[in-house]
């Protein structure tokens, strides 16, 4: 979401002639766009605030201007905090501000400084944010919905993000047909919560998350849709059957669990069980049998027992994801989560988060070994490490790199899988025949 957000931001300040500068030091604005989900971001920003100030500085020497503004959800957490450690900072707004970047930049150069914009205005920012917009390549993001309601203990995001938002089909759908006209042919759908996507639809009627990928999927020269990230709760049975009956829709789902332990689900008010969870696993698998999941998992929540614990392993051992991401759990201030007197030891989290990632790992490296000999189509969009290398991802969201491949830059081709590491595979172009060209 932060990178559809930044990508938006550069959108906002187009028409007053700004545009995206290689390096910090040669810009007239620099703007952190935040997120305050993991551990320590707001230190982060500090310390990346101060590097931005060094390169105000060489650049005022220079007698050239700079300001310097913080977004995103430290912003809005953080609020006048982050001017009194950091005085030097112009700009601090949330995000859903960020579509009056033009004013607040405007009254900074004005006034010297000192804006904040925290509130959640009425009308969403989606209504003001310019049509024309900056091609993302022939990958891009598109946020359809925003905000959540579910307000699980640890989450900072209801207090961040807000309550839960869906733009409409129509304005979701041109987007997508901009993008695509711009040469995407991966789109992928965004929001906190997104499969509680609720817009109003082409009848005026409230639509459903289903509903829409239907409807995106009919859009000449779309090829693959994915979305993220979906809750549990939300992964209704058409939505499940859409991902057998709609083949645009990447067999690859990212459906965050959290824990294995009930227990523990309750604490965080996941509304969840986990046997209701794995009913979604199975569900999905009987509609489309080649489907991977990943998933997030937080160690050590307050409560978290010796059981707990060993109820969350024996989950990632019952499912088997292509991948997830796992954290020791951090208090977000103002959170329930925060002030539970039951916390864990740093120790004993720490000690737990090894014992899953090498789990998580084991599998990982078991998935991307069972691709080697497989031919996939991959869509190689990206420049590798290497000279004559292009980088491109799998429907199951596996890192591809090819070697020698150029010619096939933005396409989709068939790769057939001939090596495998922990995080990627790597392959060659079957036949060098093309799977579609596109563009």
């Amino acid at each position: 979401m932060n990178v559809y957000d930044s990508a938006r931001m550069a959108d906002v300040m187009a028409p007053l002639g700004y545009k995206l500068a290689d390096e910090a030091e040669d810009a007239d604005l620099v703007i952190l766009n935040t997120c305050h989900i993991r551990e320590r971001a707001e230190e982060k920003v500090y310390s990346d605030l101060g590097r931005v100030r060094k390169a105000r500085s060489a650049k005022e020497e220079a007698g050239g201007k700079m300001l310097i503004a913080v977004g995103g959800c430290v912003g809005q957490a953080e609020g006048e905090e982050i001017f009194r450690r950091a005085p030097y900072v112009d700009m601090v707004f949330g995000p859903q501000t960020y579509h009056q970047l033009p004013e607040m930049v405007t009254r900074a150069i004005r006034g010297g400084g000192g804006i904040v914009e925290l509130d959640f205005p009425v009308e969403p920012k989606f209504d003001f944010l310019p049509e024309q917009s900056l091609p993302q390549g022939r990958s891009a993001y598109l946020a359809v919905q925003e905000g959540c309601d579910k307000f699980c203990t640890f989450c900072v995001v209801p207090y961040t993000r807000g309550t839960e938002y869906s733009r409409s089909v129509k304005e979701v759908e041109a987007e997508a047909r901009k993008l695509v006209a711009q040469g995407a042919v991966e789109i992928t759908l965004l929001g906190q919560n997104v499969n509680a996507y609720h817009g109003i639809g082409m009848d005026g009627k409230e639509g459903t998350f289903a509903n829409l990928i239907r409807r995106l999927a009919e859009i000449d020269g779309l090829e693959r849709i994915r979305y993220m990230t979906s809750h549990p709760r939300d992964m209704d049975d058409d939505l499940i059957a859409v991902h057998g009956k709609v083949k645009k829709l990447m067999p690859c789902l990212h459906l965050p669990v959290q824990s294995g332990s009930d227990a523990i689900l309750a604490r965080m008010n996941r509304k969840h069980k986990v046997d209701f969870y794995l009913n979604i696993i199975e569900k999905l698998r009987a509609v489309r049998p080649d489907i991977v999941f990943t998933s997030d998992f937080i160690v050590g929540f307050p409560g978290e027992t010796d059981i707990d614990f060993a109820a969350t392993l024996k989950l990632v051992e019952t499912v088997g994801y292509a991948q997830a991401y796992s954290f020791t759990y951090s208090p977000r201030p103002g959170t329930p989560a925060a002030v539970d007197e039951a916390q864990v030891p740093e120790g004993v989290k720490t000690e737990r988060l090894a014992q899953l990632q090498a789990l998580i790992v084991r599998q990982q490296i078991q998935f991307n070994s069972a691709s080697v000999g497989k031919t996939v189509p991959v869509l190689l969009d990206r420049e590798g490490k290497f000279a004559g290398q292009l980088l491109g991802k799998s429907p199951y969201m596996q890192s591809v790199h090819v070697q020698g491949a150029h010619a096939y830059a933005g396409q989709i081709v068939d790769v057939t899988i001939t090596e495998a590491y922990q995080n990627s595979v790597a392959g060659m172009i079957q036949s060098h025949i093309e799977r579609k060209h596109v563009g």
